[in-house]
């Protein structure tokens, strides 16, 4: 298929990658422009942002580098303003920013709960107080929210507060769909298991000896015997973005090997 998202105009936040290869963000990113959508790159990093729009103009697409601040309102206002400067519409705002900081209640500091908070939950707050009102103008959009597999089970990893925001962005996802239906906005969550990007090897490679063990821990916790990758996210993003799925909203969609259906762990 080709050409699914023709037309239409996509903001993706958090559309860098932390590191060389392919985040979420990125490749959901690109596969969107692929599909035929002009693409707004915003994130906190603007080299990654322009590193992002430069691959999708690179192969005949369009997008604009935005960079921005999810935890601070005026930051997404800014960004959305520059989005539409440049697009006139936005069809779908996706959400890709996350952050894990390890250890439960007693061993988080307060500051890195309320990180968690602010960029966790609060880009969804944020993003969507930005975009919605001009998608009810507009007549309609897509939203498409990456969660985790932590917001609906223990995934092995003392992570308290990340466990605790991605349950609640997908709440959150829900109350958007239900509420801004009647204004044609959808609303749906991808929620990743295991993938292996380049952020792992940032914030989850602590609970490991080594970065080789995290991968093989991290593959034999899986039924397949594999990782997913970003393009696995971006697929599922994809899908809900496009017109394909134009009577489901409210789904919180796992895209996790059927991790999420076994009683495996990470360790």
């Amino acid at each position: 298929m080709a050409d699914r998202l023709k037309g239409k105009s996509a903001i993706v936040f958090g559309a860098g990658s932390s590191d060389p290869g392919w985040g979420n963000g990125k490749a959901a990113a690109v596969l969107y422009a692929r599909e035929g959508a002009r693409v707004a790159c915003v994130d906190v990093d603007m080299e990654a942002a322009e590193e992002t729009a430069a691959i999708i103009a690179s192969e005949g697409g369009q997008a604009v580098a935005i960079a921005a601040d999810v935890t601070a309102l005026a930051s997404v206002e800014a960004a959305v303003a520059a989005a539409r400067q440049a697009f006139g519409i936005i069809s779908i705002l996706h959400n890709n920013v996350g952050v894990t900081h390890m250890g439960g209640p007693v061993e988080l500091s307060e500051a890195q709960f309320q990180q968690s908070v602010d960029l966790n939950l609060g880009s969804v707050f944020r993003t969507a107080k930005a975009v919605i009102p001009h998608m009810i103008e507009a007549g309609g959009g897509a939203v498409v929210n990456i969660s985790s597999l932590a917001g609906i089970r223990w995934t092995g990893y003392p992570y308290f507060a990340y466990y605790a925001t991605k349950a609640a962005v997908n709440q959150a996802t829900v109350a958007i769909a239900a509420q801004y239906a009647p204004h044609g906005i959808r609303a749906n969550c991808v929620v990743p298991g295991l993938i292996d990007t380049p952020l792992i090897y940032k914030q989850i490679s602590s609970q490991y000896a080594s970065a080789e063990e995290m991968v093989a821990a991290r593959n034999a916790a899986l039924p397949g015997g594999r990782m997913g990758d970003a393009w696995d996210v971006a697929n599922a993003a994809l899908f809900l973005a496009s017109d394909e799925a134009k009577f489901i909203t409210g789904v919180c969609l796992p895209v996790d090997g059927g991790q999420s259906c076994t009683i495996m762990g990470v360790h």
